[in-house]
């Protein structure tokens, strides 16, 4: 199954000693380009997330965001510490013998001060259980999201091979048809000129018509490529490269299917060929 590298992924999670939010966001990028910003509790874990992602995501360019609100910190007076309070106020009042222009100070500010709050430091290695959970859960998720957008992908794929896979039987139904109308031409020339048909003479212009027209092995290796890139779609993996690959491939065949044609059917079907090459490029950029 094929993956986009698009994808998106966002979880909240209610732990023991605060609330975790994870966020992912995925686009498209030649290599893995991860970017990873993270609250200053939880920066010694940066590693192992790292690690984390790279083993799920193999390319794309990837934006982590992880944000940890703990629960020790919370507007709650049962945390204030009366006697960090006390002190607080003691040099709020002392300060106000100076500058006695000075204004009142906000309740709420107080309670966001971290100083006058009790020492309740986080459990390290819970935190980090936590954090692995969660990482785990949201990874699996924005993989989901990518398995989304890989199938759509497909899709559009499968069908425009299909359509490739048509325009080349046309190429090759249409061959015998246009060496007989070469033949009638030559013929008729011929005649014009009031010269007696050589058969040798008839039979070299044939040879460097089919020479030019020889276009067998161009399908062949049309439909062989149509099926290969019908397998890669089937697999499990980083498929983007090797499908990029097949698109140079099948437009070679297209080119110099073109480069042979002698005919405005063939030369139509060639460029037709390398329309619908060029959009299943244009999507396949997008898969991992």
């Amino acid at each position: 199954m094929a993956l986009s590298m698009t994808g998106f992924s966002f979880k909240e999670a209610d732990t023991k000693q605060g609330i975790l939010l994870l966020e992912f966001r995925s686009l498209n990028n030649r290599y893995l380009e991860l970017q990873v910003k993270l609250d200053e509790s939880l920066r010694s874990f940066e590693p192992m997330i790292r690690d984390a992602i790279s083993a799920e995501i193999k390319r794309g360019k990837v934006d982590c965001r992880i944000y940890f609100k703990s629960k020790t910190n919370a507007l709650d007076v049962k945390n204030v510490d009366p006697v960090k309070l006390k002190q607080l106020a003691n040099s709020v009042n002392e300060i106000g013998k100076h500058f006695p222009q000075i204004q009142p100070i906000n309740p709420l500010d107080i309670l966001k001060t971290s100083e006058i709050m009790h020492d309740q430091s986080l459990d390290i290695n819970l935190l980090e259980q936590d954090l692995k959970k969660n990482l785990k859960e949201a990874l699996i998720e924005i993989q989901a999201s990518k398995a989304r957008e890989g199938e759509k992908l497909q899709k559009i794929l499968l069908d425009k091979l299909k359509e490739i896979e048509i325009l080349a039987g046309e190429a090759k139904k249409i061959l015998p048809t246009l060496i007989k109308e070469y033949q009638s031409k030559i013929e008729n020339k011929f005649k014009e000129a009031l010269i007696a048909i050589d058969e040798d003479r008839l039979k070299q212009e044939f040879l460097i018509f089919m020479q030019k027209m020889d276009v067998d092995e161009e399908i062949n290796r049309l439909t062989s490529h149509i099926d290969e890139v019908r397998r890669l779609l089937k697999i499990d993996g980083q498929i983007g490269k090797k499908l990029d690959f097949m698109m140079q491939e099948l437009n070679r065949e297209a080119n110099t299917l073109g480069s042979k044609s002698i005919s405005p059917k063939t030369s139509q079907i060639s460029v037709d060929l390398k329309v619908l090459i060029e959009q299943m490029r244009e999507q396949i950029q997008n898969i991992e």
